[in-house]
């Protein structure tokens, strides 16, 4: 006898249906509609992710394969194509999105993506800024031109250290720059924000420090400044530690002195960092510039394990949809592989999910242990109730 549901299901219990039918009024989502339901809708998009389907085609004939275990998922009938595309390029996107921020924030409360990394000693929070451009059909993508004959939409995400997971994510076309967009991200005080190169805007450095934000930055070309002060490199790698105050046009835009770090690289060109940051050795600002590459491993998982680089829709409502859908399918993921024991890598996580969706087992068993028999069936049982005297003709009295 099967005592649970399937694994589709048991993930959906992340989001409570009272907490959804709220967002849903709130958005207005469901304002004029016929039968189909947000729900319906949601768990059509994640199926999507997780499944890693590859049209609306393939969403609801897989949805309509499993008509039997939809119900346990709240949803009484597979969507057809039309009613499903129509869905994504009306219903409001903002649904989805705050629905991802609520999940997320109730799972860094409940502590259920892991204890903070004990790499730095320091109790500032470590925010990892970068974008990520996806290219796109311009004759298909028409509102998101880029290039003469080229699309593309960007991501700009602001990751937490603590967790790998987004503080921030704002959804632009491919032309809106990295430096006005880090202008109005959000910034809480004493934190340190790592940025690559492409970020590198005196202005922007003035504001957050302003603001008592600590900035990290790779520095692409060498601009004029004068150094003010030395200190001894605390590492054989750090070639220079500099206290340096930039000269020409960029003295108007920041006036104060900065650091100015070089670090040793084998087998290339020396790194040149600046940070606003005089405390701090040398060798852990180097540390710090180095755990950038973690938004570079989010990207790259998001985009090879979740249906991100393709759409089943052409409008930016849709497009967003799926976006937000894959982020909450990547939230799910990454609260799977804490809990796992089996060391799974990531993709590997993925890929048995996707195979096991509608399998009844027990959520943390199969985790576990994934290539275990699954259960039998459920099976009709006829329950014999031994009482006195049952079996016997009834007698009537008169």
């Amino acid at each position: 006898m099967v005592s649970t549901a399937s694994l589709f299901n048991q993930l959906l219990k992340h989001f409570p249906r009272t907490e959804f039918a709220a967002l849903a009024h709130k958005h207005g989502a469901e304002r004029c509609a016929k039968g189909f339901s947000c729900w319906t809708q949601f768990v059509a998009m994640l199926f999507c992710q997780l499944a890693r389907t590859d049209s609306l085609r393939e969403i609801c004939n897989g949805l309509s394969c499993c008509l039997g275990k939809l119900v346990h998922l709240g949803v009484q009938t597979a969507p057809s194509k039309s009613t499903l595309s129509y869905a994504n390029k009306h219903r409001p996107a903002a649904l989805f999105e705050e629905l991802f921020w609520r999940a997320l924030d109730r799972f860094r409360q409940q502590q259920q993506l892991g204890a903070r990394p004990t790499r730095f000693r320091f109790k500032n929070k470590l925010l990892l800024l970068d974008s990520t451009t996806i290219s796109m059909c311009l004759s298909l993508f028409p509102w998101a031109s880029f290039k003469t004959a080229k699309g593309g939409v960007k991501a700009h995400v602001l990751l937490d250290h603590d967790d790998y997971m987004p503080r921030f994510v704002s959804l632009t076309t491919a032309k809106v720059s990295d430096v006005r967009m880090a202008r109005s991200i959000p910034l809480p005080p004493n934190s340190i924000v790592v940025s690559d190169r492409a970020y590198l805007d005196f202005s922007t450095f003035a504001q957050w420090n302003a603001r008592g934000v600590y900035f990290v930055c790779r520095s692409p070309h060498p601009p004029l400044y004068r150094v003010v002060g030395r200190q001894t490199p605390s590492s054989p790698r750090i070639l220079e530690d500099h206290i340096v105050q930039y000269t020409g046009r960029y003295s108007g835009r920041y006036p104060h002195p900065l650091r100015r770090i070089t670090v040793r690289i084998d087998g290339d060109d020396p790194l040149v960092l600046i940070t606003n940051h005089m405390q701090f050795a040398a060798s852990t600002i180097a540390r710090i510039y180095k755990e950038r590459w973690q938004i570079e491993v989010f990207f790259k998982t998001l985009k090879q394990n979740l249906k991100i680089k393709t759409f089943v829709g052409t409008s930016e409502n849709a497009l967003r949809i799926q976006i937000w859908t894959a982020l909450i399918a990547l939230l799910l993921l990454k609260w799977l592989h804490h809990l796992s024991k089996a060391r799974w890598s990531l993709s590997n996580l993925a890929s048995m999910l996707r195979l096991s969706l509608f399998t009844y087992r027990d959520l943390v068993d199969w985790l576990d242990k994934p290539f275990a028999t699954p259960p039998l069936l459920p099976q009709p049982q006829q329950l014999h109730f031994d009482l006195p005297g049952f079996g016997q003709p009834l007698r009537l009295s008169t």
